[in-house]
């Protein structure tokens, strides 16, 4: 069964993120065909899902930081939860055998990665093109570009004159 089909609605247009999105996807769908079974089967695919999510929001939160997002902001904080409850699951299944807790967790989880991707993702993404942009325009006229204030959300970029 499929959890989240990739469609172009899910594109953000940064080609490394959605690449990572696929994979992300693709991983849902690994962890759903094992989900009925025990612990010693689930737990290699969901550990790898786990894996594969840890290194994907870090990436992005390096994005955002290289960005000028602030620290604490939004999408960050979100991932931060998202890896709390992954590594909360794991652990209610290694130590209490609750692998039903998978039927719970993957519907909510495809739910909030839909959602995520085409709000919070595609603000990162569009924040990044404008980085580029702006930082390309701003070498062309042989000045700094530093983003103007730290991006608490899914904001814009624009450059100061610095």
């Amino acid at each position: 069964m499929t959890l989240l089909a990739w469609t172009d609605e899910l594109a953000t247009g940064h080609a490394e993120m959605d690449q990572t999105h696929r994979e992300f996807i693709d991983l849902l769908d690994r962890v759903e065909a094992v989900r009925g079974a025990d612990a010693a089967t689930l737990l290699p695919v969901y550990d790898e899902l786990i894996a594969h999510t840890t290194d994907h929001f870090g990436r992005e939160d390096a994005w955002m930081q290289a960005n000028g997002f602030a620290a604490e902001n939004c999408h960050s904080l979100q991932h931060t939860q998202v890896l709390t409850v992954l590594h909360e699951v794991r652990k209610r299944i290694v130590e209490q055998g609750q692998v039903e807790l998978l039927g719970e967790l993957l519907p909510g989880l495809v739910q909030w990665f839909d959602g995520h991707a085409r709000a919070a993702d595609a603000g990162l993404a569009s924040v990044i093109a404008e980085a580029e942009q702006a930082r390309a325009q701003a070498t062309a006229e042989g000045r700094a570009c530093e983003p103007a204030a730290a991006i608490a959300g899914c904001g814009s970029l624009s450059c100061s004159d610095a």
